[in-house]
């Protein structure tokens, strides 16, 4: 059915969506964002396929659209904003993919899910990052000044905290991590990273047949009857105690009707959500931290203040900078008609530098109240995990300034590699160093 012209269409000319950032700022969201913020904060939008969409960059419209259930977010229904990306239609999000979900597919998964962040879950998880952190800043005190900051800390601890979280026995945490970096490696060959996704999926898959085992040993203990074997090589790992165990994947087994497939995509989803942004907030929240010493100097002697950091850091860096959305009906929005079928590009960068929503947006203030930031996103959508994120983030980040508080970097700032071409924004690599004892005395 064609549309007459609307009297709210938009008449100026489309833009793109910016992408490159100003040398020598690598905090801040690429060049004309807050051109075209300041001008229209929804932007008809030309897209790399030739679609004719909108881009949103102010806050309070992409806070809008996030909680407005006329928008989906099912991958088959969007269009790629960014150029080079896939071409065709993108297919349906994998069994357990969230993200790509609409109501009530996604209704079901987030209930079940949610129920499981819980308090008691989130302190013993605490813990556990309290002593991770230790042992890798142990090991980077040990060998000595001199590292890549992204693999000697900010990539192993959100890796060894999502086992904690899946319930990954010890035995194979080196096969889980290593699979998991590789994913993530600057270096890797095409061929490489893609074993790296098939030996993940099959783990998941043995996880979660090791899971199922834990749990009918459990029934059948529970009525006096034994259990039968066959969880593959992580069920060796999952002992006969395992029901008692405090993992969600182990939860999830018992107590929900999801099937073997979808309690894989769901580990598999968690991995993917929880591992690349915890690591590159770690990563780049350091770079941002050092870059700005008085910053650093706050929170490594004000333990009060980690919280409020790592909500000022969320907002300032937004490393998940960007995400599409599609209408489902015709929405007026901003004085404007978006149809039925036109995708929204979301900037979550430009809307967490907003001025309207925070006053000078463009400097990173630790004491700043930052509440209402999109950096975990807003919605039925809003970050599953953003608990277990802010529990990593308020640990590691004052740890790591308290036990190197002559942190630095080892390269000049515009020598460090960052990751312009990436949907998580961050830094590749971190050299950095510091004085030891001898250096000091």
């Amino acid at each position: 059915m064609q549309h007459e012209p609307s009297p709210h269409a938009d008449a100026t000319e489309p833009v793109t969506l910016p992408t490159q950032r100003a040398a020598g700022c690598p905090f801040d969201p690429p060049t004309g964002l807050a051109e075209i913020r300041e001008q229209r904060p929804l932007a008809r939008m030309t897209y790399p396929d030739g679609h004719a969409g909108w881009l949103a960059t102010g806050h309070s419209t992409i806070r809008a659209i996030l909680g407005d259930p006329r928008f989906s977010s099912r991958y088959e229904l969007l269009h790629h904003p960014f150029p080079g990306g896939p071409e065709g239609p993108i297919p349906p999000a994998p069994v357990g993919d969230m993200t790509g979900m609409d109501a009530p597919e996604h209704t079901r998964f987030r209930r079940l899910l949610a129920g499981r962040f819980t308090v008691r879950r989130m302190r013993r998880l605490a813990a556990r990052a309290e002593e991770i952190t230790a042992e890798h800043l142990d090991a980077m005190e040990r060998g000595g000044p001199g590292v890549d900051l992204v693999e000697a800390f900010a990539r192993p601890l959100p890796a060894l905290m999502i086992c904690e979280l899946l319930g990954v026995p010890y035995a194979d945490r080196e096969r889980f991590q290593h699979h998991a970096h590789t994913l993530m490696a600057m270096e890797v060959t095409p061929e490489e990273r893609y074993a790296a996704f098939v030996g993940l999926q099959d783990y998941m898959a043995e996880l979660v047949a090791a899971k199922r085992l834990a749990a009918k040993r459990a029934t059948s203990a529970a009525s006096g009857t034994s259990g039968t074997s066959g969880a593959g090589a992580a069920g060796a790992a999952v002992t006969a105690g395992a029901e008692h165990s405090d993992d969600l994947l182990g939860d999830l087994a018992r107590d929900s009707d999801l099937t073997d497939e979808e309690l894989e995509g769901v580990g598999g989803f968690l991995l993917a959500a929880g591992l690349d942004t915890t690591a590159n907030m770690i990563a780049h929240g350091t770079f941002a931290l050092l870059a700005n010493p008085a910053q650093a100097e706050a929170l490594r002697t004000d333990p009060d203040l980690a919280p409020q950091a790592v909500e000022e850091l969320m907002r300032y860096l937004t490393v998940a900078h960007t995400g599409v959305k599609s209408a489902l009906e015709d929405v007026e929005m901003d004085g404007r008609l978006i149809r039925a079928g036109e995708s929204v590009t979301l900037s979550f960068e430009a809307a967490n530098r907003d001025p309207e929503r925070f006053p000078d947006p463009d400097v990173l203030d630790l004491h700043r109240k930052a509440t209402g930031h999109l950096g975990f996103g807003h919605g039925i959508h809003q970050c599953l995990g953003q608990q277990l994120a802010r529990v990593e983030l308020t640990v590691a980040l004052p740890a790591l300034l308290r036990r190197f508080p002559t942190l630095r970097l080892a390269v000049p700032a515009e020598e460090v590699p960052l990751r312009t071409d990436m949907n998580i924004y961050g830094v590749h690599r971190l050299p950095v160093t510091w004085d030891t004892d001898e250096d000091e005395g």
